[in-house]
Parts: C-alpha cells; structure tokens; sequence
C-alpha cells in the first residue's frame, strides 16, 4: 500500500468538496436502501461527519497506534446506529466508487488496490472492536435528565442518569441522541469523574443552526430520556498518572472534559500541581467559574486563573487566552491538556512548542465529528 499515493489521490478528490459525500450517500441509498434508516433524514451534518473521518484517517495512516485507536472508537461508536458486518461491505464499495468517480482519468488499478487493501484494514479494526465491545456492554445507554441549569444565554449545564452504569474515563465523551431529533448525536464530554450511581454532569453550548444543542438547551426538562453512545476519547490522565505537574486550557464548555480530570484528582492522596486556565470572550461565558473556586478553595495544588478576551469590565486576567497562558510562565515542566474552539486549542499548543515544551506533552483532541 502506497501511503504517500493515497494521499496525493485523497487531496485531488476532496478538492471537490461538497460533491463528494453527496455522491458517497447517494450511492449507498440506491444501492442498499436498507440502511437509509439508519440516517437522520437531514444529511447535511452527516455528510460532514465522513469527511472529517476520512481527513484524520488519511491524515494518520502512517501512525498505526493513533489511526487503531479511533478506528477501535469508531467501530464501538457504530454500533448505537446499529452497524452490522454486512454494511461494512456496501460502505467500502461505495467509497471505491466514489473515488473512482472524482478521481477521473487518474484512476489507476494501482490506486483502487491501495484503497481496498486501507478499507480492509479500517474495517477489520472497526468490526473487531465492535465485536469485542458487544460481549461487554450496550450499543447506547439510556439517560434520564435529572436537572437542567442555564447558567448563561448560550450554556446550560445537564444532570443526566444512565441506565445502566456507563463506565468511563475522566476527560472521554458520549455522544448525545434527543427524542426530538432522532438519529441526530452530537458529542459531549462529561464534567465529572466516574462515581458509581453518580449522573453525568454535561455542559451544553447552544450552537447557531445546531439542531441537537438546539434541542438539549431548550426542550429538555427534567425527566427527559435521551439515548447516550459508549464513551470515546483519549484526552485522559492515562494510567499512571504523569507525574509531571499539569497544565489544563479550556475554552467555553471545553471546560468539561478538562473539569473531569480535576475531579478525578482530587481522589488522589498526592495530587500534582494544577494550573486551570478558563477562559471566554466575556465574563459571563465563565458560566462554571464558582465551581472551579470553590474546588481551588477546597484543594491548594489547584489553581484556577479565569481570563477574558474583550470585556473592559472583568477586573481578572484579559487577553486571549494563548497570550495569558503564555505570560504566566514556564511550563515545559509540564503535562499540558487543551480543549474547546478548535482556533484556540491550535494556538495554544503552537505557543507552548515555540516556548519549549515538548509536543508529546500536549494532549488534544478533536473528533470533528460536532454538529452544527
């Protein structure tokens, strides 16, 4: 398989943008309209949802550890749509024809033997983790809203109950499906540390044009049943915990899986340093900032430094947030974890590399798969 002839044929198709996923979904409907059902009846978010997929498994086909990785969270995520061996097999024929078609005259033998040959393996890892994953737990969990706060104009923080117990590690995220928007799922990462009966604690942004946000902020009281995916994601601590002290960034609600990863240190008996910068574009936007003082208040190795970028009246920390974080010291010493608007997380992790931290120490994590 020719890694850097996949890429180059790749580029050249997804230069047709839009096209592409409406010609991959077309021919899977009128060729198996079986799995139609399977789909929201609106298409545009998840026509989006298959070229970030595709982009981060091109982008990482060389790194078989990443790339097995989300394949493995891919495939256990598939299964709440209820993804079955049989649909692998009419996916990867329609992607081939896909590619077929927007590759044009530079479709080779050569090109179609090294897509089947990536296929097969994206398939082998997906259906395998899928299989491991239906011997041990549910394809999606049912949730119970126990309580909806909104704690400004655009955030409302949920107290969801699962139904089961769904295990999980501080900093992953499930995937939320309201009664109201069927077989629309958007991903959330949970606020809290795993405890066991405990509910989930979930912080929702309203999302311009986001039909599911839209949907969790609005219409959803307390008694509501949402269906919750199986939790994915690596942004954890990881087992053991580094012993390095540990710097956490979150922007707006990527505060939560970052808030997650507190909590779960506050069991510890020696927990490291902690520095939690917060930031929003205005002081309102710090809509959990009496919880993280009062967790600072609670235990001296945390530190909570809230930051706004363009609000005259906030008497604490102003400036973007890279810029802040980065005027408050030296932190190649540290395990640094990034999370919210994808422009600040990036410029963050830029910031901390030119000031000498190592990129091995930063952890992000970006599924691309968010609504609007």
């Amino acid at each position: 398989m020719d890694v850097a002839r996949l890429r180059k044929n790749f580029a050249q198709v997804a230069e047709h943008g839009d096209e592409v996923p409406l010609f991959f979904y077309s021919d899977l409907f009128l060729k198996h309209p079986e799995v139609r059902d399977m789909f929201p009846i609106s298409m545009e978010a998840q026509r989006g949802h298959l070229v970030d997929a595709l982009v981060k498994i091109v982008a990482n086909v060389d790194s078989a550890a990443d790339l097995t990785v989300f394949l493995q969270g891919l495939g256990r995520d598939h299964r709440k749509f209820g993804a079955v061996a049989e649909h692998y097999e009419a996916v990867g024929a329609s992607l081939l024809a896909t590619l077929e078609y927007f590759s044009g005259p530079d479709w080779t033998a050569d090109l179609r033997s090294d897509w089947a040959a990536a296929y097969d393996v994206i398939g082998a890892v997906m259906r395998a983790a899928a299989q491991e994953d239906e011997a041990l737990r549910p394809a999606w969990w049912r949730g119970t809203v126990v309580s909806h706060e909104r704690r400004s104009f655009d955030v409302s923080v949920l107290h969801v109950q699962p139904e089961p117990q769904l295990d999980y590690l501080a900093g992953q995220s499930v995937a939320i499906e309201s009664p109201s928007r069927p077989r629309l799922w958007r991903y959330y990462s949970m606020a809290n540390a795993p405890r066991p009966d405990s509910p989930l604690e979930f912080h929702i942004r309203l999302i311009d044009g986001g039909a599911v946000s839209m949907a969790l902020t609005s219409s959803t009281a307390a008694g509501t049943e949402l269906r919750l995916g199986p939790p994915v994601g690596v942004l954890t601590l990881g087992q053991p915990v580094p012993e390095r002290d540990i710097l956490l960034v979150a922007g707006s609600t990527g505060l939560a899986p970052l808030k997650a990863i507190t909590d779960q240190l506050t069991a510890l008996p020696q927990p490291p340093k902690v520095h939690l910068f917060f930031g929003a574009r205005k002081a309102d936007g710090l809509y959990d900032l009496d919880s993280l003082e009062k967790l600072a208040a609670e235990h001296s190795w945390l530190t909570v430094v809230p930051t706004v970028s363009s609000d005259p009246r906030f008497s604490g920390e102003t400036g973007s947030l890279p810029d802040v974080v980065a005027r408050h010291g030296d932190w190649s010493g540290h395990e640094a974890y990034l999370a919210g608007p994808t422009q600040m997380v990036q410029d963050t992790a830029d910031r901390l590399v030119a000031a000498g931290v190592a990129t091995d120490q930063i952890h992000i994590e970006d599924f691309g798969w968010s609504e609007p």
